[in-house]
């Protein structure tokens, strides 16, 4: 006989909680890196498809979230950061959560070829397959380079923007991934010296974890230097100007001056003031990402070189 109790044991996730499994703050960073592509391509595209274009490349990144979600459900209900989060707080089964990653995905692509263009469509085919496979199931797991390799999933959005206008692939295009590729590791190093007993707990080879704090230090400040130039090479293309150029070398001179700060930091200073330095460089990562494209986004309104 079935037991009536069951079906009261099984978790009713609510519509918000069906949202977080789209990982939103991620999917934010997705949707404006993507617009911004899109906006500053040398093509005039119209405002309903470049609506629609942005729209299902913010499903694309949910179906990612979602679909890592359901694969790294063992090790988020292990990390302090990852535990509220709705499949091992028990608000969503890990089946629905597959299943919404899997529909959105096939959703996605299909009306991206439609609206846009079938290369960019296939471009956000790639995107999703990437992190949901090549980083969530093979890197995440097996590698300390996770967030090297897999940060590639994260910076192929402009791309995608860029390519629903031209449906192709440009120098432009290719430094906006280079500006997001680069970033990617400082800014999630930063995060990991201050969480560090999360990922080791978990068994993920964060590089924290595998070759200690010290060896993340000089990364992130070897990443510092080495993001910069793209950062200012982009500035010099169809798409900077000016006001970009002035914007990234401030964001660029404070960054290689957090990186720095973070290197030479001794580590039982660090704790004793809680990561006070590395917890500001990270916030600093934040906004060093989102003025960047913001000043790709007004320089091309006010006009390049």
């Amino acid at each position: 006989m079935t037991d009536i109790n069951a079906y009261d044991a099984a978790p009713e996730g609510e519509f918000r909680d069906y949202v977080a499994l789209l990982k939103p703050r991620v999917m934010s960073l997705v949707v404006f890196t993507a617009f911004v592509g899109l906006f500053v391509a040398p093509v005039d595209v119209h405002p309903f498809i470049a609506f629609c274009s942005v729209l299902f490349i913010a499903l694309g990144g949910g179906a990612s979230g979602a679909l890592n979600m359901w694969y790294d459900r063992d090790i988020d209900a292990i990390m302090n950061r990852t535990q509220s989060r709705p499949i091992p707080s028990g608000r969503v089964e890990h089946s629905a959560a597959l299943g919404l990653g899997l529909v959105l995905s096939i959703i996605s692509v299909m009306m991206l070829g439609l609206v846009a263009n079938w290369f960019a469509a296939g471009f956000l085919a790639f995107t999703i397959f990437f992190y949901a496979v090549v980083y969530t199931v093979w890197l995440k797991r097996w590698t300390p380079q996770n967030i090297v390799i897999g940060g590639a999933a994260g910076a192929f959005p402009p791309m995608i923007g860029w390519a629903c206008a031209t449906g192709g692939i440009s120098i432009e295009s290719l430094l906006m991934f280079a500006l997001v590729f680069f970033w990617t590791p400082p800014h999630f190093w930063a995060l990991a010296l201050f969480m560090k007993e999360d990922y080791h707990n978990a068994g993920v080879p964060m590089l924290t974890v595998t070759h200690g704090r010290r060896a993340a230090r000089r990364h992130i400040f070897a990443y510092t230097l080495v993001l910069a130039p793209f950062a200012l090479w982009l500035g010099v293309t169809s798409v900077g100007g000016p006001l970009y150029m002035a914007v990234a070398v401030v964001l660029n001179a404070a960054f290689i001056r957090g990186g720095w700060q973070v290197l030479r930091r001794d580590e039982d200073a660090a704790i004793a003031d809680g990561y006070l330095v590395e917890r500001r460089v990270f916030k600093l990562s934040l906004y060093y990402l989102f003025l960047h494209f913001l000043a790709l986004l007004v320089q091309s309104w006010m006009g390049g070189w």
